[in-house]
């Protein structure tokens, strides 16, 4: 009898049961879409951000203090330490080492740069690096890495230099001053580890060494490395006598952003506390992590990328919560006008049914049946129409369709049946009060 008491209120009136049943499935496919984006969004846009560059840089511990000047680094090549190139390997086995896209070592020697015997002579930097070079991992696997991960806006009018050949790519602003176009033979003068360096521009002393390079693409970043040379790093550690050696190295790491626990000192830490940092992908746990593998270097995280990815993924993350909880009010708003509505026109049988000696629970669980009826209809329905909506935002604005999550199914239904309960606190209220006397009586 109560199942099909429950059955018959939906041929009642169906026009007032799909409302609040559409009600309920726009709300739970809303609320679906935007948690999935939401759980979907950190790893998306943590690749995306990956565009933006590296947010790691290491270097020597006892390195000197750089002398740079409108992007020319005027340190001679003997100054400084320097890091060996046979360790770069080991970064891809720490915990995180997947989060690892990228790396790209730095070696950056002051030169003379000389178009022809004509030409002016202008100081410059000469700096090695890998565009997309072959790194052997302890573990037997090959990774390929270089500028084109860690720095893919860089662009080059022409083409990148062979890593095996002895080219080079000029900076646009170099470029300019001295007329330079892919094709062109420069010729650099610089002086060798252990040597003087270098003399002013005209003056040769048999220290020096000189070097022709062929010119094969035009570098525009938007930054310093306009105003250098760029040139295969082995091909620049042989000519400056640092074969194995580099001095900067810029890694792009994908990371969770910073909260308050990420930003604790991991000495003061408790050892559950430890864990759980070293555990999660923040960047400074990965900069702790790349320091143990990388004896006597020092990771510095690039904090204005850092900060910016994590102010955004937290905003862009909230947003997604207040779509939800709007959503959910919504379809509660619906779901309890609709309920209060059919309380008011059905008040003749609850009055009945409490005259014939049905306790206060029995009315209440038939209402509240109903009401159930729709969470779960219109939460499976919200589903599946959620999931489509969050596939169809993933294409638009990441280009790569929103991972569907079957998990999601149960909390939506849970839910849907928590909006209806509320939604139908203040009908139940009228149901309770209700006086069965006035309504036998007709009034």
């Amino acid at each position: 009898m109560f199942f099909r008491i429950v059955g018959e209120s939906f041929s009642r009136n169906p026009l007032r049961k799909w409302l609040a049943a559409v009600a309920l499935v726009l709300g739970m496919a809303i609320t679906t879409a935007a948690l999935t984006v939401a759980l979907d969004v950190g790893d998306r846009l943590a690749r995306e951000f990956r565009a933006f560059g590296a947010n790691l840089v290491v270097s020597p511990t006892a390195d000197t203090l750089p002398l740079e000047i409108g992007g020319v680094d005027y340190r001679p090549v003997e100054e400084g330490s320097y890091l060996p190139e046979a360790d770069l390997g080991k970064l891809k086995t720490i915990f995180w080492r997947h989060n690892i896209i990228g790396f790209s070592p730095f070696l950056e020697v002051p030169a003379i740069l000389e178009r022809d015997s004509s030409g002016p002579a202008i100081r410059t930097t000469l700096t090695g690096t890998w565009v997309n070079h072959s790194v052997a991992i302890p573990d037997g696997t090959i990774f390929q890495t270089g500028v084109l991960r860690t720095h893919p806006w860089w662009k080059v009018e022409g083409a990148w230099f062979d890593d095996s050949k002895q080219d080079c790519v000029v900076g646009a602003g170099l470029a300019a001053r001295t007329g330079l176009k892919p094709g062109d033979t420069v010729t650099l003068r610089f002086a060798r580890a252990g040597l003087a360096p270098l003399v002013q521009p005209g003056q040769t002393p048999s220290e020096e060494r000189h070097v022709s390079m062929h010119v094969t693409g035009i570098l525009s970043t938007g930054g310093t490395e306009e105003q250098v040379v760029m040139a295969p790093l082995a091909v620049v550690q042989a000519l400056t006598g640092r074969t194995g050696e580099f001095r900067r190295l810029m890694v792009s790491a994908l990371t969770r952003p910073e909260d308050e626990f990420s930003r604790r000192d991991p000495s003061t830490m408790s050892k559950a506390e430890y864990d759980r940092w070293f555990c999660a992908p923040y960047i400074s746990s990965i900069a702790l992590q790349i320091r143990q593998v990388l004896p006597g270097a020092d990771v510095q995280v690039i904090r204005q990328v850092a900060e910016g990815e994590g102010r955004i993924l937290t905003r862009i993350t909230a947003l997604m919560w207040l779509v939800c909880i709007a959503a959910l009010l919504a379809a509660g708003l619906v779901v309890g006008a609709t309920a209060a509505t059919s309380v008011l026109e059905r008040h003749s049988e609850i009055g009945l049914m409490k005259a014939l000696g049905a306790p206060m629970g029995t009315v209440s669980a038939l209402f509240l049946a109903e009401q159930l009826v729709l969470a779960f209809v219109g939460g499976g329905l919200g589903y599946v129409a959620g999931e489509g909506l969050a596939y169809l935002m993933g294409q638009a604005v990441f280009g790569v369709p929103a991972t569907g999550r079957l998990i999601l199914l149960p909390v939506i239904l849970l839910l849907a049946a928590a909006v209806v309960l509320a939604g139908s606190l203040i009908p139940l209220g009228r149901v309770a009060r209700l006086d069965p006397a006035p309504v036998l009586r007709g009034e």
